[in-house]
């Protein structure tokens, strides 16, 4: 399952075929149409130089709080404070709303600008690790990728972020240095 926050996280890009190569692609036009379109967000405008250094400060505090939490930590309250204001920043609010089957609480307002798409994000995050089970929270093992993932597997023991690309690239990793060392005896 695609989870907001965990996307907008790895917008920090890491070559995991391991070249050495990174690509911030938070702040590149192409990306955010993609992010924006795959979350059905839109007349969004691109963001000001404010609302991108807030995107690029959440991006930053969810890669270290993922990092906290996959090593077994909790959120510490600085982490849960900065949350919280973002969240703070949100333009929804409740409404009762007449409907056919009869009367339900919606919540009303609009997505105006990124304030409001980095509150989503945030309630994603929060609704992971207060509904959801902070333990599966992950890094993936390939020290080059540094994907972050949930783990949905019912034995809680996934080590890639792709079984097919990074498991398979360390495999045959493993399998090479095996084979050196065998070589060499």
């Amino acid at each position: 399952m695609e989870r907001i926050w965990t996307d907008f996280a790895n917008s920090l890009w890491h070559d995991w075929k391991g070249h050495g190569q990174s690509e911030d692609r938070l702040m590149q036009t192409k990306w955010q149409q993609f992010f924006l379109e795959r979350y059905q967000y839109i007349d969004i405008q691109q963001p000001s130089t404010a609302e991108g250094q807030r995107m690029i400060a959440l991006r930053d505090r969810l890669i270290e709080s993922s990092g906290s939490l996959a090593r077994g930590e909790s959120l510490k309250d600085e982490d849960i404070n900065f949350y919280n204001k973002i969240m703070h920043k949100k333009s929804l609010f409740p409404e009762i709303v007449k409907q056919d089957e009869g009367l339900v609480l919606m919540y009303a307002g609009s997505i105006l600008n990124w304030d409001d798409i980095l509150a989503d994000i945030v309630i994603d995050f929060a609704k992971t690790v207060i509904k959801g089970d902070p333990s599966r929270i992950r890094i993936c093992d390939n020290e080059n990728c540094r994907w972050i993932f949930y783990d949905e597997t019912r034995n809680r023991r996934q080590r890639y972020c792709d079984d097919k690309l990074c498991g398979n690239l360390m495999k045959v990793r493993r399998f090479r240095a095996k084979k050196k060392e065998e070589l060499k005896d």
